[in-house]
């Protein structure tokens, strides 16, 4: 259960008593509501794997809210201890969440490794434990565990034949939450998370603080330029390595690199007004980034 939660409210309760159709639907809710990025994305997968790739989604979100949906420190640690355990009930058969018993089919239809799961685990501990990155190794680092991860995870459910892909997968989930640093600088900000590397910081003559204050300058459109430009790099030539024979099968995660360039160009347009204000994709535009993505 969530620490703060008795027996009688804990989402585990809901989910033991849940039909299959019930846990289902509260990872699509979860995950990749109507008219978020997922939610395009994922209506690129044959509608037969949509169940399965919202459940490892929906698991993702889940883990990767704990430190935004809780402020008690001691209280987002035990919540992300809760679901080390959760794991531990899912591969032994007896979960108790929704999104847990959503999984069940599925981790063992695609004999998915219980070390995969835990490897997500690992963002959610990087935020919990600090809120800035000297260099951007520290930066990169955190990359790989908060997107790279949850990427090779539902690298399996969209499927693949190259050997290689799951680990381009990963590459590529990588460069997408380095992206998301740009368009989400803000409300990450704001939040009290600053994840451009403090070297770069100084470099460009910006602070911690005018991020959180909202303080707009040329330094700051320089930096945030900066930052742009290497995000869009990385992001283009992740997606190009996706092995040739499986884009297909992966183009959920093309799609969601798709509009998350689209995202950053709608940013740039907006001379990077981000740090008061959330910009985001129309539906109709993030509808035709998706189906084209390829």
């Amino acid at each position: 259960m969530h620490p703060h939660e008795t027996a009688d409210d804990t989402p585990g309760t809901t989910g033991a008593n849940s039909s299959p159709a019930q846990a289902n639907a509260y990872c699509r809710q979860k995950a990749g509501p109507p008219g978020s990025a997922l939610y395009y994305a994922l209506l690129q997968l044959p509608p037969s794997k949509r169940d399965d790739a919202y459940a490892v989604h929906a698991f993702c979100q889940e883990i990767g809210d704990i430190h935004s949906a809780v402020h008690d420190p001691g209280v987002a640690h035990a919540k992300l201890d809760w679901w080390r355990q959760e794991l531990a009930r899912l591969f032994s058969s007896h979960p108790a969440h929704p999104v847990t018993r959503a999984l069940i089919p599925v981790v063992k239809r695609l004999n998915l490794s219980r070390e995969a799961f835990e490897a997500v685990l690992h963002g959610a501990e990087m935020d919990l434990s600090q809120m800035r990155y000297l260099d951007f190794a520290g930066l990169t680092h955190y990359c790989d565990a908060a997107g790279g991860a949850p990427a090779e995870l539902a690298s399996h459910v969209y499927g693949f034949d190259d050997p290689q892909t799951p680990a381009r997968a990963r590459t590529l989930g990588h460069a997408i939450t380095l992206g998301r640093r740009v368009s989400d600088a803000g409300v990450d900000a704001r939040a009290g998370y600053v994840y451009f590397p403090i070297d770069e910081l100084q470099r460009f003559g910006v602070t911690a603080a005018d991020l959180q204050n909202g303080k707009y300058s040329p330094a700051f459109v320089e930096l945030m330029k900066f930052q742009h430009a290497r995000a869009r790099q990385a992001i283009a030539d992740a997606a190009a390595a996706i092995p040739k024979h499986d884009r297909r099968r992966q183009r959920p995660l093309l799609a969601l690199a798709a509009l998350q360039l689209a995202l950053m160009d709608e940013v740039a347009a907006s001379d990077y007004q981000v740090l008061h204000q959330r910009i985001d994709l129309t539906p109709l535009r993030k509808f035709w980034k998706a189906w084209r993505a390829r």
